[in-house]
């Protein structure tokens, strides 16, 4: 199959699937406002949707899937969708993002549905700021899910930190150790001014090289790891082998090697995580579409794909949330938490 590029020749390789825009957390850097548009549930994108435009994209060269929301595990049967992704024999890679707090109660019927590895974000080990960052209780519940996962999927977990200055940028350590104990790898991640991240200041982010800075401190001298990957995260090595991730979307954008996109869970497709307008792949799908002519449709629309938005906003001079409140209700999916991030 010949690889489909962007206008950039960025490859058509990877899709980020949200399945819901729900999620039983309110983290502060995600979902920091009260009163959100939801969007409608008879709207939302059946299974059966999902696994035919799923087919449109593994048609153009797309191998990964990653499952997002929202929460992805508040969608009922969401196993059932993973057993028809994973009965897709061009899909080399199918996983999934979560917030951990029931994945202890999934993983199992998961992993046996085909899912093949597991993110799970973590950004603290302290009850009370976990209820500061997430404002709910549920440290526990995400714990079990974590531990569920290093036994279901050994060596093919994540942990994904968000590092907040004066939050908890001083457990960056303890993370690393948390990590390393369980034989799973931590990628750190700076905070994005994207979605709903409207408390974004540039005073916020802890940086990737302040980051290194604070590990060499207390682990000594860091390699960095050199492999050619489109992967959002640059790795690292600690002398004793540990390696971890960090991805520095906000001072260091990747968009150049970027050849991800994100379909919404009523199903807009997005380009890029700061685009404004995306592509209404459910009324092409809903009007009659077939896969082949979605396939032309999305073709079409990825050859003249240009988006930089992470450099783009990097370069501007007085930088701050990507939108306010009133533009997010407005447009729901301009969420992070909708988009799926």
């Amino acid at each position: 199959m010949d690889v489909l590029h962007d206008a950039l020749g960025r490859p058509l390789r990877s899709l980020r699937v949200s399945v819901t825009d729900r999620c039983n957390l309110r983290c502060a850097y995600c979902m920091p406002e009260q009163g959100y548009r939801w969007l409608e549930r008879e709207r939302l994108l059946h299974f059966g949707e999902i696994a035919t435009l799923v087919d449109a994209f593994c048609s153009l060269g797309v191998e990964a899937v990653r499952i997002t929301g929202g929460e992805p595990l508040v969608r009922r049967e969401l196993p059932r969708l993973v057993e028809q992704l994973a009965r897709r024999p061009a899909l080399r890679d199918i996983a999934m993002t979560t917030n951990g707090m029931l994945l202890a109660e999934h993983a199992e019927a998961l992993a046996l549905a085909g899912l093949q590895r597991v993110t799970v974000s973590l950004d603290t080990l302290d009850e009370r700021t976990f209820e500061r960052i997430a404002r709910r209780r549920g440290l526990p519940e995400v714990l079990a899910g974590i531990a569920a996962a290093a036994r279901l999927w050994p060596g093919r977990v994540k942990l994904d930190t968000v590092v907040l200055r004066d939050v908890n940028d001083a457990e960056v350590d303890s993370l690393l150790e948390f990590a390393r104990e369980r034989g799973i790898e931590a990628r750190f991640i700076e905070y994005m001014d994207v979605g709903g991240a409207t408390h974004w200041t540039p005073e916020k982010v802890v940086s990737r090289d302040e980051i290194l800075r604070r590990i060499e401190r207390r682990h000594g001298s860091i390699e960095e790891v050199r492999e050619r990957s489109s992967a959002p995260a640059e790795r690292f090595r600690l002398g004793d082998g540990t390696v971890f991730g960090i991805v520095a979307s906000t001072t260091a954008p990747f968009c150049t090697r970027c050849d991800r996109s994100r379909l919404t869970a009523d199903g807009h497709w997005y380009l890029c995580l700061y685009a404004r307008l995306g592509l209404d792949l459910r009324a092409l799908l809903r009007a009659g579409a077939s896969t082949e002519e979605l396939a032309r449709r999305i073709a079409k629309t990825w050859q003249v794909r240009s988006e930089r938005g992470a450099e783009e906003r990097l370069g501007e001079r007085e930088r701050g949330p990507y939108a306010d409140s009133s533009a997010l209700r407005e447009d729901p999916r301009l969420e992070m938490h909708t988009r799926g991030g």
